[in-house]
């Protein structure tokens, strides 16, 4: 039985990839992009695949627009996979970083995430088993230190804290919520150096939610489906 999953930024990298493999195994989907443009990528890449594939438009800075899609969407929503965010300046040392800039990158990466989980939360009521990915990185790891990564960094060390969070508050209403690191693969942000695949980086989250349980709910989980160390 085909599930329905929402997918936010989709018009690139390893979200339209999630997007790609789960159109051709027969998922509805429900894709965000940020502009017009990004819908246009959207369809281009999907093809004749595209019919299952439904693209809202919206920032994930825009609180307004994420509720206005979120109003728009039908049936229940089985997986919400939170995935757009941004590098953010250069330089970005404590010493160094550019405040307001700053300030952004923790808009779309930490709070981006929560504003879409709030938006479309409604929409899980009647799913068998609701689960919900916000996309890390392993550098959100307390144990990572690296002065020149510090506002990335920093933006999803709060973004897992609110992962764990969300899990806890969600638990009475079983909805399973972890946050996931997608491996570094070879998209814009990761770079051409990078080990991984896009296709292999969105093959394992999907194999990863697949299997997700309450059980799981609040762990740092990365692509392989093994727990990382917070």
């Amino acid at each position: 039985m085909s599930e329905h999953w929402v997918v936010s930024g989709a018009s690139r990298g390893i979200g339209l990839e999630l997007v790609r493999q789960l159109a051709a195994r027969g998922e509805q989907v429900t894709a965000s992009v940020r502009n017009e443009a990004g819908r246009d990528v959207l369809r281009a890449s999907l093809a004749a695949q595209h019919a299952r594939v439904e693209a809202k438009l919206f920032d994930m800075r825009d609180g307004a627009a994420i509720d206005g899609a979120a109003k728009t969407i039908a049936g229940p929503i089985d997986v919400l996979v939170a995935n757009a965010g941004v590098v953010g300046p250069s330089p970005q040392t404590p010493l160094e970083m550019d405040f307001e800039k700053a300030l952004d990158v923790f808009s779309v990466n930490t709070l981006g995430p929560l504003r879409l989980v709030r938006a479309f939360l409604p929409h899980f009521a009647g799913a068998a088993n609701p689960r919900i990915a916000l996309v890390s990185s392993r550098l959100g790891s307390t144990a990572d230190i690296r002065p020149t990564s510090a506002v990335y960094a920093a933006s999803k060390i709060a973004l897992n804290k609110f992962a764990q969070c969300l899990a806890e508050e969600l638990k009475p209403k079983r909805i399973a919520v972890i946050a996931v690191h997608p491996g570094w693969a070879r998209t814009d942000m990761g770079g051409p150096n990078a080990p991984l695949s896009v296709q292999e980086s969105a093959s394992g989250i999907i194999a990863t939610l697949d299997a997700l349980t309450l059980a799981d709910s609040g762990g740092f989980i990365d692509h392989r489906g093994e727990r990382l160390a917070w």
